[in-house]
């Protein structure tokens, strides 16, 4: 089950003119609107808190002002010793790799991903929850926010190309001022685009050695060690399939390993490369069958597969139906 700190609700609730309170009630001026329940270790559950942005949206009833509100509230020195790793990372580069290993320990619901194979390069966020009415204005908040933070770490020479989100807006003119470059809706994927030079610039903060034991002190929080081999796997796959997989040499160098020491790594897990392979292209299929935007054809092209025929009969293995089947299963009644 996907889980969240509440950190993000409280400045979304705060940029609408409410106040999240300790217990999880949702207010505005000392008025109950909603009750979020709270988990032991006080997260939130992913329906919980999408069913909980609804309420907040609802509230403030002008979703690019509460997007700008979110954006100008989020100081990521809130979420710890993640946030001050980002700021004193030596160069943007340094901050993104970060919050794309260590993002997990302030929730699971996304993903984020640095993609540099394609020029501009992006700055990915992927739902790692079933899609909703929320999930294309939460990915907003935090992408402007993302933005608004990296604008203040690195100063003023940083630059965006363009912003882009799947899905689309009423009126789209306002989130261009929030994030100071062209936004477009409808797009292909939720990321912020910017030049390959941009992620050279150095942080104002950038200090190697402090990067290097708050880098530490992720790992320690990471469960005593890095993301698990599969999870690396998956990660590396990802920018990489549309151009096929990546035989397992390619993947452990890559990854800074021998080719013996992954297999040998997979084995004493229980794994297997073609089986975390065949996991992360069932998965990366599911996700963009999800997406009206994408056609089958470009689905299978996004997983790894050269043929539409040969992806089809995969995915039937896989799941048990054929990907338009899927896909029509996913849609309203």
């Amino acid at each position: 089950m996907a889980t969240t700190v509440p950190l993000f609700l409280r400045v979304m609730c705060a940029a609408a003119g409410l106040t999240f309170e300790p217990d999880g009630t949702i207010a505005r001026q000392g008025r109950a609107l909603a009750r979020v329940p709270l988990l032991p270790d006080g997260r939130i559950a992913g329906p919980d808190y999408f069913k909980a942005i609804e309420t907040v949206r609802a509230a403030a009833g002008d979703d690019a002002a509460l997007v700008a509100g979110y954006a100008a509230r989020l100081n990521l020195d809130d979420i710890g010793v993640l946030g001050l790793a980002f700021k004193t990372a030596p160069t943007l580069r340094g901050s993104l790799t970060r919050i794309e290993r260590y993002y997990a320990l302030v929730t699971d619901s996304v993903v984020y991903r640095l993609d540099e194979t394609t020029d501009p390069a992006r700055f990915v966020i992927e739902a790692r929850t079933p899609p909703g009415p929320a999930h294309g204005f939460r990915n907003a908040c935090a992408l402007a926010a993302f933005a608004a933070n990296m604008r203040a770490f690195v100063g003023e020479g940083l630059r965006f190309d363009h912003v882009s989100f799947r899905h689309d807006a009423p009126d789209p003119g306002p989130y261009a001022g929030t994030f100071g470059c062209e936004v477009r809706f409808g797009a292909a994927t939720d990321a912020l685009h910017l030049a390959p030079a941009m992620l050279d610039l150095p942080n104002r903060l950038g200090d190697p050695g402090v990067f290097a034991f708050l880098t530490d002190q992720l790992e320690a929080a990471s469960a005593g060690g890095a993301p698990d081999l599969a999870t690396e796997i998956t990660r590396h796959l990802g920018p990489a399939l549309p151009g096929g997989v990546p035989s397992a040499s390619d993947t452990a160098r890559a990854l800074g390993l021998s080719e013996r020491t992954l297999f040998r790594r997979l084995a004493e897990a229980g794994l297997t490369y073609q089986g975390v392979v065949q996991a992360a292209q069932e998965a990366r299929a599911r996700d963009l069958l999800a997406r009206e935007t994408c056609a089958i054809a470009e689905v299978a092209f996004l997983t790894g597969f050269a043929e539409q025929s040969t992806f089809s009969r995969a995915f039937k293995r896989w799941t048990g139906v054929p990907p338009a089947a899927y896909r029509k299963g996913l849609s309203p009644a």
